[in-house]
């Protein structure tokens, strides 16, 4: 599928990996609805594309109306959705048991919500604005990458909730792609490893040297816009269903 003339929506569209999918998506001659809870930055990002290629609603990914409200807008302001890149997700290391005691519950259960239940829950909505395209040359109606990690496979310790709620998006990825095949919806899902975003961007650099030294090549901390790249080329190459990309420069994560 093309990205010209193409509408996507992003969440967590506001930065990081988000941000640079939309710059590339509008750079590609496409159309952006972010989707994200961090409003100053997404609206920068907004005034910065053009307010005719993007828009910015205020969403919290798990919530029904709001994500069903992002999806009303995008099909009044731009007509149509073919693509989906979900970019929204936490992070909130802790021990399953530690010197204070068993960890809390409710800091798992967020992070499964947010990261796992909240891509689902963008997926079935969008999917089903999806279902009404007209499919093109090849038979598609549309497009869905997800974002998973590394740690989905390498989960580290201190990281039993994240790497559930990304191994949960590597595993749905295969039955949907099967299940939207029939709607000419193709669904894939991207596992980052080391990246080079906001939250690690604040690290000492002492820090994120040791963090490149980890990477086996190229040894450095991978770019926002490398990631945006594939995105580029899993929407483009019509031949991609149902996979999950490393995207890592072949790091494998140690267990601390």
């Amino acid at each position: 599928m093309e990205l010209s003339n193409r509408v996507a929506l992003v969440t967590g569209g506001g930065s990081g990996l988000g941000e640079a999918t939309v710059k590339r998506i509008v750079n590609n001659g496409g159309k952006a609805v972010i989707l994200d809870l961090q409003e100053e930055r997404s609206l920068a990002l907004v005034e910065k594309v053009g307010t005719e290629n993007a828009v910015f609603v205020k969403t919290n990914v798990t919530n029904d109306e709001e994500v069903q409200n992002a999806i009303n807008i995008a099909l009044n302001h731009f007509q149509k959705i073919d693509l989906l890149i979900n970019c929204a997700g936490i992070a909130t290391p802790n021990r399953v048991v530690s010197r204070k005691g068993a960890q809390n519950l409710s800091e798992f259960t967020k992070v499964i919500e947010v990261n796992l239940i909240g891509t689902f829950n963008v997926i079935r909505l969008a999917a089903e604005a999806m279902f009404s395209n007209e499919p093109n040359e090849n038979g598609e109606r549309g497009v869905i990458i997800n974002t998973a990690s590394v740690a989905a496979f390498d989960g580290q310790i201190g990281q039993a909730a994240y790497s559930a709620s990304k191994g949960g998006i590597v595993a749905m990825t295969l039955p949907i792609a099967r299940e939207f095949a029939n709607q000419g919806i193709r669904v894939n899902t991207i596992a980052p490893g080391l990246m080079k975003t906001p939250l690690v961007g604040t690290l000492p650099d002492e820090a994120i040297a040791l963090l490149e030294s980890q990477v086996p090549f190229p040894s450095r901390l991978g770019k926002p816009e490398e990631y945006a790249q594939l995105v580029t080329s899993l929407i483009e190459n019509p031949y991609i269903n149902g996979e999950t990309i490393r995207l890592d420069g072949a790091i494998r994560m140690q267990p601390k």
